[in-house]
């Protein structure tokens, strides 16, 4: 029993002239498979903001009908108060 029984051995790859051994490199449907992936994502991003945009705009008629319903409403209110007061003409 050890100091550090749990302990990872470290493994060094080296070649006997001292250069470090490349690993090697994954087959072409393993290449393939990760652009495929990584596009994938980038179009579900590009898809996803394309659609709160034209959510964005969609909202935009429904924004100004609101205002303008909202000024129709102040006017009326306006114009009933002063209907209520009548002015005093007289000099």
């Amino acid at each position: 029993m050890g100091i550090m029984p749990d302990r990872k051995e470290i493994l060094i790859d080296m070649t006997p002239d001292g250069d470090f051994v490349e690993p090697p490199t994954p087959p072409l449907t393993e290449r393939i498979g990760r652009w495929a992936f990584v596009i994938a994502v980038l179009a579900g991003g590009l898809a996803a903001a394309v659609l709160m945009l034209w959510f964005a705009l969609a909202l935009i008629p429904v924004a100004i009908g609101a205002a303008l319903v909202a000024w129709v409403a102040f006017r009326f209110q306006v114009w009933r108060i002063r209907r209520s007061f009548p002015r005093d003409r007289s000099p």
